[in-house]
């Protein structure tokens, strides 16, 4: 990624003129049953206030039901999840809608997405249907996962409410820079999946020197990289010590030339999640 445009170390939340969203969520993808559960509860102990799941996870129970279980206040928590290809129908998108949102034991959810685009589906109808949600007030913002330039002028144009949000794959060893100057070009914040390239961040010399400078790890580096770019980032945990420090990044800054380092390890073929059905990407 060339040329990051820098926020405010004190930032923990990345803002638009539609939307505010906590900088750091917590990721639930291959969460499954009472381990997604756990993981869940301890990120909100931890102080997490936003969190990402999906339909296809198969985890939104788990996750409505550590929400429940917290005691803490329905508007404290940014919640997300999507809608998955297969029920993008308008014969299947609101009821599919309606049993997630019984599942995360709410009656709406803060961004609601939909998952990937899908060239077999009448997009349009789609469109229409997550108006009609919106609408409706089941959530109060509305967004996409997995869009292309294309596919995100699409939706925009489609679209009565503000796209808001684009989620995408984004870690230092994918060059994004295309996709997130498009965003930025219409006030769509950024959402990173897989920020830490399944562990490949780990194994890095580049992104453990940064950390070993900073007394940080090279997780905290990647994410505190993703943040002063300005872009959210979801990533998963399982233990506790490693769900707190996921949220640990906001009390050190990288250097211009940290960033600038991390940026050079980026190309356009770091890509690691291209499923079949994936978009041609930009």
């Amino acid at each position: 990624m060339s040329e990051p445009e820098l926020i405010d170390s004190s930032e923990t939340r990345i803002a638009t003129r539609h939307v505010e969203i906590p900088a750091i969520g917590f990721g639930t993808w291959q969460l499954e049953g009472s381990a997604a559960e756990r993981a869940v509860t301890t990120a909100l102990e931890a102080g997490y206030t936003h969190i990402d799941t999906a339909q296809i996870y198969d985890n939104e129970k788990q996750v409505g039901d550590a929400i429940a279980k917290s005691g803490l206040n329905r508007s404290s928590i940014f919640l997300t999840t999507k809608i998955w290809i297969e029920n993008f129908s308008p014969s299947s998108f609101q009821d599919s809608l309606q049993q997630s949102l019984e599942k995360l034991q709410t009656d709406y959810v803060d961004l609601l997405l939909l998952h990937w685009p899908n060239e077999d589906a009448d997009m349009e109808l789609t469109f229409r249907e997550l108006n009609q949600v919106h609408n409706e007030g089941l959530t109060k913002h509305i967004g996409v996962s997995n869009f292309t330039k294309a596919w995100l002028r699409d939706a925009i144009a489609a679209l009565d409410a503000p796209v808001v949000n684009n989620q995408i794959e984004c870690h230092p060893f994918l060059d994004q820079s295309v996709m997130v100057k498009e965003c930025r070009a219409s006030d769509v914040v950024v959402t990173a999946y897989s920020p830490l390239a399944r562990g490949k961040v780990f194994e890095n010399e580049t992104i453990n020197a940064i950390a070993k400078k900073h007394g940080k790890s090279a997780v905290q580096v990647s994410l505190r990289w993703l943040n002063q770019n300005g872009i959210v980032a979801i990533p998963k945990g399982s233990s506790e010590e490693h769900i707190k420090a996921n949220l640990d990044i906001f009390d050190f800054r990288l250097e211009e030339e940290d960033m600038a380092a991390i940026n050079r390890l980026g190309s356009r073929g770091g890509r690691l999640i291209d499923p079949d059905f994936a978009p041609e990407w930009d």
